[in-house]
This record gives C-alpha cells, structure tokens and sequence, in this order.
C-alpha cells in the first residue's frame, strides 16, 4: 500500500484477548482507504496489516497476527479463514472398503455474519442486482483499469445498507462479530484443553507455562518466522493476554520467548482481564488472583512494559464496582460490551507507534514510560471525550474543573495529588479550530488553556498544570475511532452521530442516528497508583496458604518455593513506586514486612 514502515506482529492469547482483539481489528479496518485520490491517511495501515497473494492471484490484505485459542472457541469461523478455499480440492483415498460419513449441522450464524457471506459471494441484503467483484483485498475488492481505481468495501456497502446489528444475545465467541478476513497462519488453536464444559480447562498459571513445548512450541515459531520473515525493519510485538486464567502462564513462556529470539525490538504487553466469568466459584477467583499475580510479575520481566487492562475495579477476588463512563450505555459485564470499550482505548493508546508522520516508535514510548524497574504501566482513558458541538478543546477541558478527565483502564484508580513518574497522553478525533479557542478581539482568554495557538500546546498545559514535575508526551490524532457495524451502539443519546454532545437548547432529531466515531482521550502513566496495586495484589496471595485452600494450584506449577519467589518479585516491584523515588516521603510508605 506504501512505502517504507515499522512493521509491528500482533499476538492475541485467549479468549477476551480475542474479543478485543476482534473489535480492535474492526476498527481497523473501518479505517482503511484503497482509494489512490483519497489522502494517506494520519495511520499507516501497512505497521499492521500485510499485502498477499491468494493461490488464484488474488491481492489480500490481512492482520499481521497470530491469535491463539482453545477448543470450541471458533464456532462458525474456519481456522483456515476462506481466503485459500480448499473445499474443491479432489482427495486421493487408498481405502476400498465401506466409508459412513457423519456431518454435524454447523452453528446458526447471526445476522450480521449471514450479511457478511451475502457480500463475500456476490449478492448483497440490499442491493440484489449489485455484482461483487473477484479480487478480495481483506473484506474489500480493487479492480484497476489504467491509472484509475475502482473500490467497493464491506464499510462502504454496509454504510448504504445502514443496517443497526444487535448482537448482545446472540455473540458467544469473539468470531461471531469479526468482519475481516484473516490469514491462513493467524489462528492457532490449542486442543489440549476446552473453551467450554467442565474437564479439561485451562484454569492455571502452571498449565499455561507447561504449554508452550512440544507442537504448541514448534507451531508457535513457525507462525512468528513465517509474519517476521517477511518484515523489512521489524518495529516490535503487541501481545494482548488473558491475565486471569491459564493464558497468564503461557503470555510469560511467550514474552520470554520473544524476547530471547527478538532482542532488542519491543514488546509491549497488554494483560486483559475481564469484569466477570459466566463460570465462576471461590476456589476459581482465587486462582484467577494467583493468576494476574503471577502473570504480571513475569510478563512484565519480559516485556519492554506491561500495562493491565479491564473494566474490573481490582485484580483481587472482591474487586470495587466496574470503571464506567457517563456517556455510555455500557453494560461492563458483558464482554461483547467491555471488550469493545477497551479496544477504543487501545486504538488510541497505540496510536503513536502506528503514525505516518511524527511517529513514536515502540522503543521509545516504553523508554519514556518503564524508568527504573517500573516496567508495570496504568492506563486511563475518556470514552468518549465529552466535547460539545462547536465548542473547543479548551473549553472541554476546563469543564472539568478539579475532576481528571479520565477513568481507569487498569484496575488502578487514580491518585489524583499529581504525583507521577511519566506519562504519555493521547487525544483521537479533533481537527482544526475545535483544538483551540477562538480570538476575538477584545476579550480575555478566560484560562491559560485559550492563550495557546495549537491543540498539542493545548493539551500539553493542560497536563503540566495537573502534573508540575512529571515529564510527559503528548500526541494529536485527527481523525477519530470509526465506528461500524457490528461495533456496538451503546452510546448516550446525548451524544450525536460524529459523537459529539448535542446542545439541548436543539429540537431532538426524532430518527435515531447511529454514532459513527468518537473523540477519545487516553493517558499511559507510571505513578505510585500502581505500587498500591501491585502491593494489594501481592499482600492477597501471600496471605493465602495454597497448600490448603488450593492444593491443585501448586499441583498445576509452579511449586510452592517458585510461588513463594515470584510473589517477592512483585513486593520488589510494588516498591519501585514507592514515593520517596519521587523526592518526598509519605505516610503510605510504610514497610510491608
């Protein structure tokens, strides 16, 4: 698509990471341009995404992925993906005898995938007489005649459509929502243990770590050399792992993995959990605690940084009310919904490393973020920024007075006293006069906020003022998150189409629009807030004498003296946040002996 780029390899492992993922990549797509008089966008998709052949020559364009799941957890998606159909192949069979052959009846698609197999095949929910070209690019077709270009997208005819999918009832796996074509290498599926049922679940750290030798190893690296290979100035990995179950244990074999076979790039690890599980009992949460512990000690030794990211008030068995936000109609314990929240933060968190111009590399963003040993980072995010219609991002911010604009994205609130070690701050989806305030003659600037000329001048004192002595990056992204379907309109009604607040003093439109995009705020930080979470999570386990409530834990791995060492790990690490590293002390520096 262009030319020179930073390549970045995806790992999605588990199953919420997979529902992130899947709403992450949707957005990416959403996002695409093939049209050569549209304007390169602000993102370059090529970080991402890789340009292929079919084995009928056909140009795709697909995620540089690897996705790992279990048994069951596909439903109607093939491993395979559709894109290299073997289906008519001929097979040679040297049996000559009787053959019975015994068919399931496949799973009930959702509508919106009975949609997506209309557009693939020719036909289309609305427009019947409308011909699908051969040429699949993703979910798209390009066709060329001389210097001109012809594009027809699933976006652009599902934005005809203007259909509203509903699928809070009828989404079981992360499949059943996603709207690209994948790559015959991207899902790897582990059928050792199950997605669903009662036997043989991956419950424990120790079985994740046992996982990764032997086929799952060998798979494993033949996927990495295959997506690697191919990249002319690799920038680094992003990895999303479930931090709660087994996948915590495998995500640790992973990062190290990768950081022993790929010095130097970077790895940035995103360790997802999510509000709640549709099975769950005491002896369960207690793993799932033992579990995060575990996992974000280790993936954090690994990786250039860990950040934790869910909706969950805490990682501990008794976590405070799931992190909400005003202008949305969000129902966190469902994961069609929470993941979904969570991908707009990440679409904006990595924005910065993924920039046609001006871009932060991974090394860099990590650099500035994991200082001294404090490889643990916290996310924080507005989802949606609340701006009004016509209004400016002074304005906006000022609006909030003493109350930080943002909630947290890591079971980590914030301290609000503007101690902080570093962080970067993201705003998606202003452009032009909306990021400064207007001149007009004669009257003063009501805060220091309207005296800046450019909305990174904006942003960046709007930050300095909250946080005196921290240092900082800030970055700008115009356009903002996409939004179609199947993303899900859990929006406030006062919110309009472009997802901006409406003034009230407006007759309400009577036809209800769907949200087509939003601004979104985040911030990476490194902070004391985070010490306090890894403590907390520390204190919990080791007050826990596993070899009596959870003697199966330790027959799983890792023995009692490995636990015993990892959890001092996360007390050492606890403590790099401690705030005399800021230059003063505090009463909550008290010894955790």
């Amino acid at each position: 698509m262009s030319g020179l780029c930073k390549e970045v390899v995806t790992l999605q492992l588990g199953h919420y990471s997979n529902f992130i993922g899947t709403h992450w990549w949707n957005l990416q797509d959403a996002s695409l341009c093939y049209d050569s008089d549209v304007l390169a966008s602000e993102l370059q998709s090529d970080v991402l995404f890789r340009e292929g052949l079919t084995l009928c020559g056909h140009v795709t364009y697909t995620p540089r992925l690897i996705a790992m799941d279990l048994k069951g957890s596909l439903r109607t998606l093939r491993r395979e993906g559709s894109l290299y159909d073997t289906d008519n192949e001929e097979t040679n069979f040297t049996w000559e005898g009787e053959m019975m052959t015994h068919k399931a009846n496949p799973p009930t698609k959702n509508s919106f995938l009975q949609d997506l197999d209309m557009l693939d095949t020719g036909s289309s929910p609305a427009e019947s007489n409308f011909s699908w070209p051969s040429a699949q690019t993703g979910r798209c077709s390009v066709t060329s005649a001389g210097a001109n270009v012809a594009v027809e997208t699933v976006n652009s005819r599902l934005e005809r459509i203007q259909k509203s999918y509903r699928l809070e009832g009828s989404v079981r796996v992360w499949s059943d929502f996603l709207r690209i074509h994948l790559h015959p290498r991207t899902i790897s599926v582990i059928n050792q243990y199950n997605h669903d049922g009662e036997s043989e679940r991956l419950e424990a750290f120790g079985q994740g770590e046992t996982l990764l030798r032997g086929p799952v190893l060998e798979d494993l690296e033949d996927r990495l050399h295959f997506f690697v290979e191919e990249c002319d100035y690799l920038q680094g990995f992003q990895v999303l792992c479930d931090l709660a179950d087994g996948f915590s244990g495998l995500g640790s074999k992973v990062t190290e993995l990768l950081q022993d076979s790929y010095g130097g790039r970077g790895i940035l690890t995103w360790g997802v959990a999510p509000v709640n599980h549709p099975d769950t009992s005491s002896i369960k949460e207690l793993y799932r605690m033992i579990n995060c512990a575990l996992g974000t000690v280790q993936m954090a030794n690994h990786s250039s940084f860990f950040c934790p990211l869910t909706l969950r008030g805490g990682l501990g068995r008794r976590p405070p009310p799931p992190t909400t936000f005003p202008l949305m109609n969000c129902d966190p314990s469902l994961w069609y919904h929470s993941s979904a929240v969570l991908a707009l933060a990440l679409d904006t968190m990595t924005a910065s490393y993924r920039l046609r111009q001006n871009r932060v590399p991974m090394w860099q963003l990590s650099d500035a973020l994991a200082v001294s040993g404090r490889k643990v980072v916290s996310a924080y995010g507005s989802v949606p920024f609340p701006m009004m219609h016509g209004s400016c991002l002074p304005d906006a911010l000022d609006a909030f007075a003493d109350v930080l604009p943002w909630k947290p994205l890591s079971a980590c609130p914030e301290l609000g006293d503007g101690r902080c070690f570093s962080q970067s701050v993201t705003l998606k989806g202003l452009e032009g006069r909306s990021l400064v305030s207007p001149l007009i003659p004669g009257q003063e600037p009501s805060s220091p906020l309207h005296f800046e000329r450019s909305g990174e001048d904006v942003l960046a004192t709007y930050v300095r003022l909250r946080y005196p002595s921290t240092p900082m990056a800030v970055q700008l992204v115009s356009s903002p998150s996409k939004l179609t379907p199947p993303f899900p309109q859990m929006f406030s009604p006062a919110l309009s189409p472009q997802g901006f607040l409406q003034n009230q003093s407006e007759p309400p439109d009577t036809a209800v629009q769907p949200v087509s995009g939003v601004p979104v705020l985040t911030s990476l930080q490194s902070s004391p807030a985070v010490g306090l979470l890894l403590s907390d999570l520390q204190k919990a386990c080791a007050a826990l004498d596993l070899r009596r409530v959870a003697p199966s834990f330790l027959s799983q791995g890792p023995e009692l003296g490995e636990l015993t060492e990892a959890l001092e790990q996360l007390r050492n690490l606890a403590h790099c946040y401690r705030q005399d590293h800021l230059g003063s002390s505090s009463d909550d520096d008290d010894d955790d002996d």
